[in-house]
């Protein structure tokens, strides 16, 4: 299955969906990333704090030759922000997937009270610059944030990923991120242990399409030129979200999944302006 690419300012192509890994560890986290790449999967997200870099790297070492056509991802944590740690933990992020190169590194949250992402920003740079990783961006950063790493480095991002789904659109910070050409990435696109597959506006438009409720959700994103990361550890529901492409939403019908944001929308109140992550 081809899968179609966004492009940044940059010109750095990413695949239009991803497969999320989170809490995909061990061997059975090896299986399902592989049946995945198998499935037709080329963008593989995780991170430092998911543990499970290890499983995500010996997963694409056996997936043979497709390995250049694959962006692996991972992202630093929190607790590790200061320039020498930083390039440290991306290090030994390359090093437990056994890989020659991470694909994609990001910053996993800015953590402002903290205020040292301005080191991770410029550590990230440098790991670029060194080989260690292909290309660099944010996760969870508010326009503010960017806007300042953008002024105190010069070096625009390629992609921020951020909580989007129906309930939480965020079309300011996706209109945000055309004009500057950054690409976006959805976590928990479907909306991770809520309702949203059972809401009737959901279903409705499903039916009516004959496709399943997380099929619709996940055409809404690609309508809109997010780049989901859906979660699937069964071969089934991996095909399942990757068949998205040729859904031919009307404008309306995401206008109206649009419409469901709610402004307590966010699934564990994680605003980026004070949360903290470690």
């Amino acid at each position: 299955m081809t899968i179609p690419h966004l492009t940044a300012a940059d010109g750095t192509a990413l695949p239009a969906i991803g497969l999320g890994t989170y809490r995909l560890n061990g061997s059975a986290g090896v299986d399902a990333i592989g049946q995945a790449i198998r499935a037709g999967y080329r963008l593989i997200d995780s991170a430092v704090n998911y543990e499970n870099e290890g499983a995500v790297g010996r997963a694409v070492r056996a997936a043979g030759g497709v390995r250049d056509e694959l962006v692996v991802t991972s992202k630093l944590p929190g607790r590790h922000h200061r320039f020498d740690e930083a390039m440290t933990t991306i290090e030994e992020s390359v090093f437990r997937t056994g890989l020659d190169r991470i694909d994609l590194y990001l910053i996993h949250w800015p953590n402002p009270n903290v205020d040292l992402y301005v080191q991770a920003w410029r550590a990230l740079v440098e790991a670029r610059e060194r080989g260690l990783v292909r290309h660099i961006g944010l996760s969870n950063f508010l326009p503010e944030h960017i806007d300042r790493l953008v002024a105190e480095t010069g070096v625009a991002p390629v992609v921020n990923q951020i909580e989007v789904h129906p309930y939480f659109p965020q079309q300011d910070a996706i209109d945000y991120h055309r004009e500057h050409g950054i690409l976006v990435q959805g976590w928990s696109p479907l909306g991770h242990g809520n309702d949203l597959q059972q809401h009737p506006t959901v279903v409705e438009i499903a039916s009516a399409h004959g496709i399943s409720p997380a099929q619709t959700i996940l055409a809404w994103h690609v309508a809109r030129q997010v780049i989901p990361l859906p979660k699937a550890a069964s071969p089934q529901r991996q095909v399942e979200n990757l068949n998205v492409f040729g859904i031919p939403l009307t404008d309306a019908e995401v206008e109206a999944i649009t419409a469901l944001g709610r402004p307590d929308g966010r699934l564990a109140d994680q605003d980026p302006a004070v949360y903290e992550e470690f």
